[in-house]
This record gives structure tokens, C-alpha cells and sequence, in this order.
């Protein structure tokens, strides 16, 4: 996901229309400081240019929500219909994000191409935190599920097996839930009552405290609480 800092990237704008939350991309940790000296750990957001490239109703699709769009894509990596459908927000080829947000009432006077401001949110909001976590790839349960593990020493043969799994003759099956090794994050992660701890609309910067699921760059879903 790198690929989002290029020259088409479009600066953000704290001008535009207010939603119930916004997306953002993660850059990183770091620590601020508050009125009385207190550090705060914070998870740096990088803000994008989100426009609104569709609009759904109650009546028209079941719902309402509103559809958004970021980061220009190069036309030669865009189909026509990403492309024709992307035209009316203002996108020349398709964008490599889109995304929605559910809401209860539409914004008075919202239209296409109209940009989603930074100042949707502000400093003390608090918002339920929506990504992707690291993907760590196929892990045993030691690691996976933090098991003891058996003796390491004195001729033991269980180390880092995951041990017994089965019942007695009845069930006898392995019961659905079973803590075993597997795939382990690339999971969506959703956490709640996180605080924004500052808006810096001018450099595009969204700090919330605590630490944030995923990666740099990982898209982050914040909605109001």
C-alpha cells in the first residue's frame, strides 16, 4: 500500500463536507504531550482527499450511505466502468480506494465530487477504529495461541506440538473452536471508545491514542461513536 504517497495524490482539504467518521492511512507511533506534561502514545493517520462518487438512499438501494473515492489510478490501470463511474466525482481513470460510509441523515446540499473534510473530526471525539491487522502467515500454536509449550530438557519429546486434541470415544471429534495452529492476522480488526487526541488539518494528520491494528499505510475506517 506504499503506492498511495505519489505525485496524484491530491492534498487534503479541511474545506468540504462533514460525515460521521472518515478514512484515513496509518503512518506510525509516537508521543505527545498533553496540558500537564502527561506523554500520550499516539497513532499517527495520514489523511486523504475522499470525494463522494456515489450517494445511496433508502429508496434507491435500501439503505443510506455514502460512497467515496481516493487516490487517482492511472488510466491504463482502470476499466471503463471504474472509469465511467468515477467521472462525475471528478476522477479522470478510476481511484485505487472506495469505500462507504453508513449514515442516518444526508448532509444538506451533497452532491458528486464534493470533498470530505479532516474536520469531520475533531480533538476529543471519540470513534470506533475499524483494519486490517499484520498478516504473520501460517504460525504454530506456541506463537499463534501463546501455549506453554512442554519441557524443553530430561528427554522430553513435546516442545512446541499443540498436544492432545480429541475427546474419548464419545464424542469423539474434535470440538469446533479448537485452538490449533493456522493462518494467524490479515483479520479485520474493529476497536472502540478510541480517543482523537488532535486534528492537524493542515498537514493532514489525525492522532488518536493507542495503538492502531495493521501496518503503515494500512487503510483505518474511524466512525463516530
Amino acid at each position: 500500500m506504499s503506492e498511495v504517497q505519489n505525485s496524484e495524490t491530491q492534498a487534503p482539504s479541511a474545506e468540504g463536507i462533514k460525515l460521521n467518521g472518515l478514512f484515513a492511512f496509518k503512518e506510525g507511533m509516537a508521543t505527545v504531550y498533553n496540558e500537564k506534561g502527561e506523554s500520550i502514545p499516539v497513532t499517527v493517520l495520514r489523511y486523504e482527499t475522499w470525494k463522494v462518487s456515489q450517494i445511496k438512499t433508502q429508496e434507491k438501494d435500501g439503505y443510506t450511505a455514502v460512497q467515496l473515492a481516493a487516490v487517482p489510478k492511472k488510466s491504463k490501470n482502470a476499466s471503463g466502468a471504474e472509469t465511467a463511474h468515477l467521472k462525475a466525482a471528478g476522477f479522470e481513470a478510476g481511484a485505487k480506494y472506495v469505500k462507504e460510509l453508513r449514515t442516518d441523515a444526508l448532509p444538506d446540499g451533497l452532491k458528486l465530487g464534493d470533498a470530505l473534510s479532516i474536520d469531520t473530526l475533531a480533538k476529543g471525539d471519540v470513534v470506533k477504529i475499524t483494519s486490517t491487522s499484520k498478516g504473520r502467515g501460517f504460525q504454530g500454536s506456541v506463537r499463534r495461541w501463546n501455549f506453554a509449550g512442554g519441557p524443553a530438557t530430561h528427554g522430553s519429546k513435546f516442545h512446541r506440538k499443540p498436544g492432545s486434541s480429541g475427546n474419548r470415544t464419545w464424542p469423539g471429534r474434535v470440538m469446533p473452536g479448537k485452538k490449533f495452529p493456522g493462518h494467524w492476522g490479515d483479520e479485520t480488526i474493529t476497536v472502540k471508545n478510541v480517543v482523537v487526541v488532535d486534528v492537524i488539518a493542515s498537514e493532514g494528520v489525525v492522532l488518536v491514542k493507542g495503538p492502531v491494528p495493521g501496518s503503515k499505510n494500512t487503510l483505518v475506517k474511524l466512525v463516530k461513536g
